[in-house]
C-alpha cells in the first residue's frame, strides 16, 4: 500500500457514495488507505462513510475548511504518496496507479493532477493543470473546453489541482503542509508554487481521468462565499510567497490584473465582496499572523525564482490563447 486517499467532506451526501463506490472499484487489484474527513456534516454523508468498508473517518467536529481538514488527513497518513479528492467527483479505472506511476517516474516532482472532465458533460475538461500569471490571476487550464489531444498529453504545469492530484509525502514534510489560513480556495496554487520556490515541479498525468461535478459545496460559480475567500487568498498569496522586488516587478501587472478583475465581480453584482476580500488578504497577511508563513527569500533559490517569473509572464498568454 502506497498511497493514503484522503478525501475532504461537507455535506457531501448528494455525490459522496458514488465516489467511494469508484474508489473501491478501482483499488480492487491496486490497494489503497482511504480517509474520509469530515467537516462536521449534518445530512447523513458522514453516517455513510462511517457505515462504508475499507474507509476510515476523521471527525473535524465543525467546518474547519478544506485546508484544516487535507492536513488531518495527511498527518493520519503513513504511506509515501498522498492522493487529495474531492467529494464531488468519480474516478475511473487505473486512477491511483496512474498517479503513483506519473510521481515514481519523476524524481523532482511534487505533485500530479488528474485529468477532470465535467461530469454533467464529459466530453469537456474541468481541468488540465494549474496556472498562476503576473495579472495576479490563477486559472484552470481548458476548463470548458472540447476534450482534444492537448489535453491528452502528460505535461509539467504550474500547480496540481488539489480537487485530484497525488503529493509526495517526504517533501509535504520538507516545504510545510497546506496553508490553514487559506480556508478554501487556492491553497493547491500557493502549496505548488512554495515547491517551485524550492527546486520541485508539478505534474498533470491524463491517464488518471475523473469526472467532477462542481460547485457542489459553494453552490455556483459566482458567489459570496467564494469571491471572498478566493480574492483574499490571491492577496495573501502574493504576499507570502513573492519576495518584494518580484512584487514590485510584477506590480503594473498586478494593478491591471485586479482592476479587471474588480470589473468583472462589480457586473455581476459582487464588486464589494471582492473588494473587500482583497482588503482582507492584506489584513491575514499583516495583521493575522500571515507573516509567518512567509518563504524567505535565499539566494541558493535564486534561479528557482527566474525560472517562476518567467513562466508568470509566459502564463499571460496562455490564459488567453489557451
Amino acid at each position: 500500500m502506497r498511497s493514503t486517499i484522503v478525501i475532504p467532506n461537507y455535506n457531501g451526501m448528494e455525490y459522496l457514495e458514488k465516489c467511494l463506490l469508484s474508489i473501491r472499484e478501482d483499488t480492487k487489484d491496486h490497494p489503497v488507505r482511504i480517509l474520509v474527513v469530515d467537516n462536521g456534516s449534518s445530512d447523513g454523508s458522514l453516517e455513510l462513510a462511517e457505515q462504508t468498508d475499507g474507509v476510515e473517518v476523521i471527525r473535524m467536529g465543525a467546518n474547519r475548511g478544506f485546508c484544516e481538514a487535507v492536513n488531518a488527513g495527511i498527518r493520519a497518513s503513513d504511506t509515501p504518496y498522498v492522493i487529495l479528492l474531492n467529494n464531488d467527483l468519480t474516478v475511473e479505472r487505473g486512477f491511483a496507479e496512474a498517479m503513483e506511476k506519473a510521481l515514481d517516474e519523476e524524481p523532482r516532482a511534487f505533485s500530479a493532477g488528474a485529468q477532470m472532465r465535467m461530469m454533467k458533460a464529459p466530453d469537456r475538461m474541468d481541468n488540465a493543470g494549474d496556472y498562476y500569471c503576473a495579472l495576479g490571476w490563477a486559472y484552470d487550464y481548458g476548463k470548458g473546453k472540447k476534450v482534444s489531444k492537448r489535453y491528452l498529453k502528460p505535461r509539467k504545469v504550474f500547480a496540481a489541482c488539489g480537487g485530484a492530484a497525488v503529493y509526495r509525502r517526504d517533501i509535504l514534510d520538507q516545504i510545510g503542509l497546506f496553508d490553514e489560513r487559506h480556508f478554501a480556495y487556492l491553497e493547491d496554487v500557493d502549496i505548488g508554487y512554495r515547491a517551485r520556490i524550492f527546486g520541485y515541479y508539478n505534474l498533470y498525468e491524463p491517464a488518471a481521468l475523473v469526472y467532477h461535478a462542481g460547485s457542489s459545496v459553494s453552490g455556483s460559480k459566482y458567489n459570496e462565499f467564494k469571491t471572498n475567500l478566493s480574492s483574499a487568498n490571491s492577496i495573501y498569496l502574493i504576499e507570502k510567497n513573492m519576495p518584494p522586488l518580484q512584487v514590485f516587478i510584477n506590480l503594473p501587472f498586478f494593478l491591471l490584473g485586479f482592476g479587471i478583475k474588480i470589473l468583472f465581480f462589480c457586473k455581476k453584482g459582487l464588486g464589494k465582496k471582492y473588494i473587500k476580500g482583497l482588503m482582507r488578504g492584506f489584513r491575514i497577511y499583516y495583521k493575522e499572523g500571515g507573516r509567518e508563513n512567509h518563504v524567505p527569500f535565499e539566494m541558493k533559490n535564486l534561479g528557482n525564482y527566474l525560472l517562476i517569473q518567467w513562466e508568470l509572464w509566459i502564463n499571460i498568454v496562455r490564459r488567453f490563447l489557451g
